[in-house]
Order: structure tokens, then sequence, then C-alpha cells
């Protein structure tokens, strides 16, 4: 028998051709195309990238494709990549000093660390989530070293696209032996300045969406406030954050336990938080597990369950807004078992803030 021409695989390796314009005009702002992809979100849709013709600095607008790889880099790469730089980025400006890596799966977090040294970040992030992270885009806040890049291209990690903001040549060359891999330098260091035109943009049928940008304002312990009968350690506080800031790009429903170096368990995109909470200590038993974690709520809880279920499973404190009718009932659950509820508001303040996404 002959081998068939085609073959069901064939599909996602055969680029579409696009005709889309050079430039596209949003208000004052113009986007210049950058360059076409191979299809977009399903194979057969055309699909390009398009640059803010202003922007400068660590974005997506100014990445510099090093190895391009058998296949270029994705609609779904870049969206990755993007969600990865943010998010590294902001941790960066809350835990001044350190390292982070993120690793980033279909435009959700699924392992994220901070750390002291290429490899020992790089190797913390990817035992959070082993089976999630095989297939990831992996986003550096640091430069990649040839040790670094030895782990990167070991086969069974299959990793997609390494972003980082610098490289060193000899890192260049191991990336290089891995063929399918595509090598992206950020446009700037990761604490310059980043600009655009700050505006988040959803086409809809027949319209657009429009918002300004979200940055939380939770970045130290001063930003938030205790309503436990527990006050959190100092530890807490910092898990607490480190949670909160992964929450903040993390796909809602959103719930990220953790400690204050590491994300343990992600669960996002659920329809109840609840389902969401369940799913980050599931996919916590893969890695480091719950006990003794932070949990990170990117929103107020409706009801006691997610207290229970922390408490059952070892969490200690738990990061969120308020803004329930049942507030009270989930801070006495709190307090009869003993966990810390950290607030995202100031003292004095009377709103919380909350971290919703979607996308």
């Amino acid at each position: 028998m002959s081998k068939p021409e085609r073959t069901a695989r064939s599909q996602y390796q055969t680029k579409v051709r696009e005709d889309f314009p050079e430039t596209l005009v949003l208000g004052e702002d113009t986007f210049v195309k950058k360059f076409p992809m191979r299809y977009g979100e399903n194979p057969g849709y055309p699909a390009a990238f398009y640059q803010e013709a202003g922007a400068s600095g660590p974005n997506m607008g100014r990445l510099e494709i090093l190895q391009e790889g058998t296949k270029g880099l994705s609609y779904i790469n870049v969206g990755d990549m993007d969600l990865g730089q943010r998010l590294a980025r902001k941790l960066v400006q809350v835990f001044e000093g350190r390292q982070a890596c993120v690793l980033i799966k279909h435009e959700m977090p699924s392992g994220v660390a901070l750390g002291d040294d290429p490899v020992g970040t790089f190797e913390k992030a990817w035992k959070c989530d082993i089976l999630s992270n095989f297939g990831s885009v992996d986003v550096f806040s640091y430069r990649v070293t040839e040790p670094l890049a030895r782990l990167l291209v070991e086969s069974p990690r299959n990793v997609e696209v390494v972003y980082a903001p610098d490289f060193a040549p000899e890192a260049l060359g191991v990336l290089a032996t891995r063929k399918v891999l595509r090598v992206v330098k950020m446009g700037a260091p990761l604490d310059a300045p980043s600009v655009d035109n700050g505006l988040e943009v959803k086409r809809v049928a027949g319209g657009l969406l429009v918002q300004k940008r979200f940055d939380s304002k939770i970045v130290s312990a001063e930003s938030v406030d205790v309503v436990s009968a527990r006050t959190p350690s100092p530890e807490e506080v910092l898990a607490a954050l480190f949670n909160w800031t992964v929450a903040c790009f993390t796909r809602s429903n959103a719930v990220v336990i953790g400690t204050s170096d590491k994300t343990h368990g992600i669960g996002s995109g659920q329809r109840s938080r609840i389902d969401s909470a369940e799913d980050a200590i599931r996919l916590s038993r893969r890695g480091y597990g719950p006990e003794g974690c932070v949990l990170a709520s990117d929103a107020f809880m409706p009801f006691p369950d997610v207290v229970e279920l922390a408490g059952k499973h070892g969490i200690t404190a738990v990061i969120y807004p308020l803004g329930s009718v049942k507030d009270q009932e989930v801070i006495d659950k709190a307090n009869e078992l003993g966990l810390a509820m950290i607030i995202t508001r100031k003292p004095g303040e009377l709103d919380s803030e909350r971290c919703f996404l979607h996308r």
C-alpha cells in the first residue's frame, strides 16, 4: 500500500497564506505587520503579528527572533510569551533582586519560581508541575547561560520557545542543536520601562472591547490588611504577595497555592471557585504538595468551602478580596481552623482589589 501524501498531522505543519494589510490603525495608534504566522489559533486560518509603532522596552513590540525553529512562532506562542513576560516583569518589580522563571501553557502559568541562580530557578519552576510544563513557553527575567540551555534542549521537556532578555553565546550554540526550538530575545531588560498605549483590546462580533490594562497595587506588606484572629507570619505575607501576583496573570476563576518562592498548584478558568481550588490542590500533588502553602483567590469567596478545603489540606493562610455577603462566615471559618486571612486592601481602606483575567 502506498503511503498517503497527506497525513492527519500535516494540517499542523501547513502554513496558511495571509493577505492582511501592512498597517492597522486604532485611534491614534498605528500597528505595523511584523511577521506572518503559520496559522491562527486553529489550522487553516491565517494570522499575523503586528507591532505597535511607538512601542519600546520589554514588550512584544520589540522582540527579536534569534532562532525561528522549523515551524516559526505561532499565534499561541506569542500570546504565551506576552503573558509570561508581563508576569516575570511584575515579579521582579515586587521582589527586587530575585530572578524569575515563568513557564506558560495556553496563556496560563503552569510553573513559576523565584531564585538566585539561572539553573536552580528554572529547575524549581519546572518541578512545580512537570506534566503541565511539557511543551511550555519558558520565559526568564535573566540571561540564559550554557548550563541552563543544556536543560532546555532536553528532548523529554519538549520546550516550544525560550524567551529571555539575553543569551550567553555558548547558550545560543547549545539551543541551536534543537532544530524545532524557537529562541527569542526581549527588546530590553525587564527592569526597563515598557511603553505602549496601555490599552487592552478584545474583538467581539461587530465591535471591540477596550479597557485600560490592569496593574495590581498589591506590591508589599503595606498593601494588605488582616481580618483573621491570627496574624500571618512575615513568610506567609511574602508567600501571599508572590501567589497573588501569579493569580493576577491566571485565567479567572483563579486559585493559586504556593510558598514565597514558587507555585505549588494553579487552578484556573473554572466556573466555580471551589473547582479552581480543588484543581490547584490536585495539581500540587504532582510536585511540591499543598501543605504549608498560602492560597491566593482572585476574587471574594461566596461560601466558606474554599477555606474548609484549604484547612483540610494543610494550607495556612489565604489572600483574597472581600466583597461577599458571606464575608463574615468565611472569616469565622478561617478563625475556627486557625488560618490567617490577608485581604487585598491597605488598612483603613474600604475597597479590596480583585484581579480577574479573561484571555
